[in-house]
């Protein structure tokens, strides 16, 4: 199994270092390791870790490296299919399957035996209705139907089962509830998460449009109207309106587009990148702030004048792609200038968690979206692996 880590011995040893030092003096130490397990060891996301000297195929290698074993650390180690680590693994590198290689087969057979069973529930916490593993359900179908696109191009009977075991755990306005605090901004809007199931929906091949009428066709009617009619919550999710335009175009109205055009253009920051932070007020970003993140927001650094990301910084240049924007464009060139600067040499895009200030788990999202959105750009080189028997489960 992998045990490799994209990075220099010493750069490694310094990172660790730093960390342990770290572990010594605060009474709250810092995690050693992002991702730990037989075989794989990932030291702690940082700030401090130095960034490559030059984007290109050894700096994709890492990343891939680094999206690998993070994903393979969880699933062997934890129990559940999240939206910060095995959730965009999925989600995303089937897509990127023909530069990178093929997604891992374990984390597939993960995906698989982690569907949601059983009737849904309705349950209230604090005032809040939501149905429960409807999160779960929705990363399933999605990583799924990704796999389904991308790696054999039918849609499987798992598949099949996990998109009708995440339409039955849709609340009754027709969208999904996202009931939790999770990593800034990912699912962290009723929208998002919505979309998020949009997007699995048209992702199964030839799924949506050999559904007989009945109940799951009539969910997703709810869904589609939901989502056409739902009141932004945020700036962030009338950006979104541009990525459910490329999903469902019938449900945004060109007000909606120009309203999300203009939001994105007049965000970009003199450095080319975008923050995640000038989408939302932090009381905004969920319909129920917990005092430890708006603490952390409020404490960081830049919370006056928050600086560029990777994830937003990325995320604008897919919106744009998506919407058919070309590569030339200024806006997208120094978006991906930003982006090639800002790689670590552990193939990582740093960027600090806006839910805890930990384990960083939104690094592991932004390095998937950066590759996403260079690969939209033709920008991403070939590092196919050459021998595919590196990449077969244990």
């Amino acid at each position: 199994q992998m045990r490799s880590t994209p990075m220099t011995f010493a750069s490694q040893a310094w990172i660790l270092f730093s960390t342990l030092a770290l572990h010594a003096a605060d009474p709250k130490p810092k995690p050693v390791y992002q991702y730990e397990s037989d075989g794989i060891a990932v030291p702690a996301a940082s700030p401090d870790e130095t960034k490559v000297a030059n984007f290109g195929p050894d700096s994709v290698k890492a990343a891939r490296r680094y999206l690998e074993e993070g994903a393979l650390a969880w699933v062997r180690e934890k129990s559940c299919v999240n939206c910060h680590t095995t959730g965009p693994y999925l989600s995303e590198v089937p897509a990127l399957s023909p530069l990178l290689g093929s997604p891992n087969p374990e984390v597939l057979a993960d995906f698989v035996g982690s569907i949601p069973e059983g009737p849904p529930k309705e349950v209230e916490k604090n005032g809040h209705q939501y149905v429960s593993g409807s999160w779960t359900a929705i990363w399933c179908a999605l990583g799924l139907a990704e796999w389904d696109c991308h790696i054999t191009g039918e849609t499987s009977s798992d598949t099949d089962h996990a998109l009708h075991q995440m339409m039955s755990r849709q609340s009754s306005d027709g969208s999904f509830i996202s009931y939790g605090e999770v990593e800034i901004p990912h699912i962290t809007t009723d929208f998002e998460l919505s979309l998020q199931a949009a997007r699995a929906i048209t992702a199964a091949p030839g799924w949506l449009a050999s559904l007989e009428p009945g109940d799951t066709l009539d969910r997703i009617d709810r869904l589609k109207r939901w989502l056409r009619d739902a009141e932004p919550k945020n700036d962030f999710d009338r950006i979104l309106h541009l990525q459910l335009a490329h999903y469902f175009p019938d449900l945004v109205t060109d007000a909606e587009k120009e309203t999300a055009w203009s939001i994105l253009t007049s965000r970009q920051h003199e450095d080319g990148g975008w923050s995640t932070r000038d989408f939302s007020a932090v009381d905004d970003w969920h319909f129920e702030m917990s005092a430890t993140v708006v603490n952390l927001l409020a404490s960081l650094p830049d919370a006056a004048d928050p600086e560029s990301d990777p994830y937003l910084t990325a995320l604008a240049i897919v919106l744009l792609r998506q919407s058919g924007v070309p590569t030339s464009d200024p806006r997208i060139q120094r978006g991906l200038h930003w982006l090639k600067r800002e790689q670590r040499v552990s193939g990582r895009w740093w960027m600090h968690s806006l839910y805890r200030g930990n384990y960083h788990y939104i690094t592991y999202i932004a390095t998937a979206q950066a590759l996403k959105a260079l690969a939209l750009c033709d920008e991403l080189p070939d590092v196919h692996p050459a021998d595919p028997d590196s990449r077969q489960p244990r």
